[in-house]
């Protein structure tokens, strides 16, 4: 029971923490490719110095089949995280924020193609209720809303597209734990992002100034590092429904960042747009009973 509450308290707090990232994000002025290097190789540092500490062997033999798998989905993780960054800069966190996390509508639809599952009418239900979310938050048929604002939800819902990807290959990765496969994808994202940066912004971090350098420092090794391991060890020890229903805390704490701390204003429409997508994701999750 102790167990339990512990990989509780350990998946609400990482929630939480991923909530915050778009405020510390803000304050990071590199390209967003840039961002997302610093943040893989980072992150990288502290799992490796955790699975050292720990002494974890990365069983390479044994999951050879699955090191294409691997680093097809650490592609994808970089450039997600790369969309999520050009959402930061066009719209409000809040309105990025609730973009990407259409991505588990996305899953829901692709499932039936790639595994064969069928979809029900709760999941049909789901879909059409998340996407006339989604249409709320554009604001289309507001000319107030501006073009930047809805390239921001483009680059959202993009970056929605790619963790939907992440999520789907990992699907057919079987034989790799948590942590090892989080690193293993980290240094793949390091692998095509490190070109990626040399022949668009190449390196500028000589232009950041010192809270930019305390930013970037805790979305590498806070939000990352230290919080993946968290998020992961919590996750072997709670269920998959209720694992998924935290996760919700996520998206809540960063319209709260938003809209509190950044102070960045959300219509009724958009506040509506957000509850459907949160609301009918959470309940497709969500068992029967």
């Amino acid at each position: 029971m102790k167990k339990f509450a512990n990989a509780r308290v350990m998946l609400i707090t990482s929630m939480a923490i991923f909530g915050t990232i778009g405020l510390f994000v803000r304050n990071i002025s590199v390209t967003s490719g840039e961002l997302a290097l610093y943040r893989a190789v980072l992150a990288a540092i502290m799992l490796a110095g955790y699975l050292g500490i720990t002494k974890q062997n990365i069983p390479f033999a044994a999951i050879k089949k699955e090191l294409p798998l691997l680093m097809l989905s650490g592609i994808a993780m970089g450039f997600n995280w790369i969309l999520l960054f050009q959402a930061y800069k066009y719209t409000t966190v809040s309105v990025a924020t609730l973009s990407y996390y259409f991505a588990p509508v996305l899953v829901t639809i692709a499932c039936p193609m790639l595994f064969h599952e069928k979809m029900g009418v709760k999941q049909w239900i789901c879909f059409i209720m998340s996407t006339a979310g989604i249409v709320l938050i554009t604001g289309i048929g507001d000319m107030s809303a501006g073009s930047n604002h809805f390239i921001g939800i483009l680059f959202g819902l993009g970056a929605a597209c790619l963790y939907a990807t992440v999520v789907l290959i990992n699907k057919f990765i079987k034989n790799v734990e948590g942590i090892h496969r989080t690193f293993l994808q980290f240094i793949a994202a390091i692998i095509v992002l490190i070109p990626y940066v040399a022949c668009t912004s190449g390196v500028t971090l000589s232009g950041l100034k010192m809270s930019g350098w305390i930013c970037l420092l805790i979305v590498g090794f806070f939000h990352t590092g230290i919080t993946y391991c968290m998020y992961f060890s919590s996750l072997k020890d709670l269920p998959g429904q209720q694992a998924a229903i935290l996760s919700y805390i996520d998206p809540l704490v960063a319209v709260l960042v938003s809209v509190c701390i950044l102070h960045e204003g959300m219509s009724w429409m958009q506040v509506i747009g957000g509850m459907m997508i949160l609301g009918f994701t959470l309940w497709n999750e969500m068992g029967e009973k």
